[in-house]
């Protein structure tokens, strides 16, 4: 190779970079936790309870776990407020990407949100006995249908059977602004689904890497907003990052900039914190802390 030859393509490469970057290994990113999603001394703990549900009417021979979060804080004599978790296993690990209850702690301990009850509840396995563990080995075959599809039947099962359950045990406020519900992927279009059903019970939403595709119909949701009659009475924080799914059901990236978009252009109270991860909790579980300073702002259950 020639010296004229080297100067010349050295050149082209000066002018045109991202040849170069195209080339270089791709990093995984990686978001770190922060001080609220570790333990401290001095906070009080909450206490986790498992239980297991296998009379649902709504999806008949269905069993899953589900789990009961309580503060330390709580008071039978004041009601709490309540936060509903889809994939519930996910979220109350104490090790995982999102450590609910060591997030719920610090922030009810520092007053940054409502002494709150937290409710996990896992999709159903159509099998007769639960798995040994919990976890997405296997995967529970009744999750599609109870997560993507674009109907009251989640929200039936929640408030029709599992809510009621819960309340013979623990006072939690009927305020619809005092309830939030939560999901990752399919779980995060299943907790928009709830509070766009009955926002008379629910009306803060959060959703990780929400799965607003169509895998049930879920892509419809950004046409509904935009097309629907008087805008609902919703808080909405969407997450999600550039390295999500791209596949037959669609573009996870586009489809939760859609949803952004569909919910700022009719005056929702929206929030949308758009990375580079990809389909896991790592972002999530990172900025969960600000994510519910943001959902419960304003809110103070002494008001009530």
């Amino acid at each position: 190779m020639t010296s004229r030859y080297l100067i010349f393509y050295f050149l082209f490469l000066s002018l045109f970079p991202s040849l170069l970057r195209s080339q270089e290994p791709q990093v995984k990113t990686s978001y770190p936790l922060s001080e609220d999603s570790l333990r401290h001394e001095g906070v009080p703990q909450g206490k986790v309870t498992q239980h297991v549900w296998s009379k649902s009417n709504v999806f008949p021979e269905t069993i899953r776990r589900y789990y009961v979060y309580v503060p330390a804080q709580y008071d039978s004599a004041k009601p709490a407020a309540l936060m509903v978790f889809q994939d519930g296993h996910t979220y109350i690990s104490e090790n995982g990407d999102f450590r609910v209850p060591t997030v719920f702690d610090n922030l009810i301990h520092a007053k940054e949100m409502p002494v709150t009850i937290g409710l996990f509840i896992d999709p159903g396995h159509l099998t007769p006995e639960l798995p040994p563990e919990p976890g997405w080995r296997p995967r529970p075959a009744n999750r599609s249908v109870e997560y993507d599809t674009l109907s009251d039947d989640y929200s039936r099962f929640l408030l029709g059977e599992i809510l009621p359950e819960i309340e013979k045990s623990y006072n939690i406020t009927s305020d619809p602004e005092g309830r939030a519900i939560c999901g990752i992927s399919s779980g995060g279009i299943c907790a928009f689904t709830v509070a766009w059903e009955r926002p008379d019970r629910f009306r803060k939403v959060l959703s990780h890497i929400g799965s607003f595709t169509n895998i049930r119909g879920g892509h419809n949701y950004p046409a509904l907003i935009r097309k629907g009659g008087d805008a609902k009475p919703l808080r909405v924080f969407l997450q999600d990052g550039s390295g999500d799914l791209d596949n037959q059901h669609g573009n996870w990236p586009l489809a939760n900039k859609q949803m952004y978009a569909a919910l700022t252009f009719r005056d929702y109270d929206v929030n949308f914190v758009y990375g580079t991860g990809a389909h896991n909790g790592n972002h999530g579980g990172a900025i969960l802390p600000d994510s519910l300073r943001w959902l419960w702002r304003d809110y103070s259950l002494s008001e009530k």
